[in-house]
């Protein structure tokens, strides 16, 4: 796995190198576009607006739009230059609750790794931020923008999520009416969720549409016939509480049956013989 970056995190006077490396990857099936007519790849030429000629990427520049049709031109090294070192650095602004930020906000993610000499530094930020429930909040400049960040303690080491700023959220694009609802009917709905909780194990879950499409193009590769899936039909309770209530019984059912441990009878005396 390629390093992403190599910097520091900075918190306080304390100046800890590490290096980032990415936390996901995208693991869905990929296509082509092809001709319709012979099947052959379609492929996107990079043109100049003005003559017309095709260009490499050694021939192509970054501008900037200041008026209509006028460009100023600036160059990676030029970005470099107005770096400075505090912008090369993680540096953490304050630490909070993780739970008080929205999912809303999140963006990537990135495991922290310490470089040489950093290794005690990281695990001491780590297991105080774990002690304390907290997470850090930083900034760095990542590329041409500047980031903002949250250090989330881990059991195993630190992950790095980057922060959408307010600007970058939108509004609810759509204002929609919350009818008021019973006691019953809330904690009907309690009871559903209490009957369907379980906790988090990320292996139990697998892209299952993937799974298919990947038999289709295995059966299409062989010439076979591809059966699909028997869809399931969602039931027809219009009633809220009926519907709840059916949601209750269906999770009970799915609920793997608790082993019970036979109870072992207390030896009888001879005066109960």
């Amino acid at each position: 796995m390629a390093v992403i970056r190599k910097g520091a995190i900075s918190f306080g006077l304390v100046y800890i190198p590490v290096s980032l490396y990415t936390a996901t990857q995208d693991s869905d099936i990929g296509f082509n576009q092809l001709h319709k007519a012979d099947k052959s790849r379609i492929r996107y030429k990079k043109v100049c607006g003005h003559c017309g000629k095709e260009v490499s990427e050694k021939d192509i520049v970054r501008g900037f739009e200041y008026a209509k049709g006028q460009y100023v031109v600036i160059t990676d090294e030029e970005i470099e230059k107005i770096k400075t070192e505090k912008d090369r650095t993680i540096t953490v602004l304050s630490f909070t609750a993780p739970e008080q930020i929205s999912p809303v906000y999140y963006d990537k993610a990135y495991h922290v790794v310490p470089q040489k000499g950093g290794s005690k530094a990281l695990e001491l930020l780590r297991q105080a931020m774990l002690r304390a429930g907290r997470a850090a909040l930083g900034k760095a400049v990542f590329g041409n923008t500047e980031k903002l960040l949250l250090l989330l303690p881990q059991e195993d080491g630190i992950l790095i999520q980057t922060l959408l700023y307010q600007d970058d959220i939108k509004d609810l694009p759509v204002e929609y009416e919350h009818p008021k609802v019973s006691e019953a009917e809330l904690k009907m709905a309690e009871q559903v969720i209490k009957s369907m909780e379980e906790p988090f194990t990320p292996e139990k879950y697998k892209d299952e549409f993937q799974e298919r499409l990947k038999a289709l193009i295995a059966s299409k590769i062989s010439g076979k016939t591809f059966t699909p899936p028997k869809e399931e039909k969602p039931g027809q309770i219009i009633d809220l509480m009926e519907a709840l209530k059916a949601s209750v019984k269906s999770a009970v059912k799915k609920a793997p049956a608790k082993q019970v441990k036979p109870v072992k009878r207390a030896a009888r005396s001879k005066k109960e013989a």
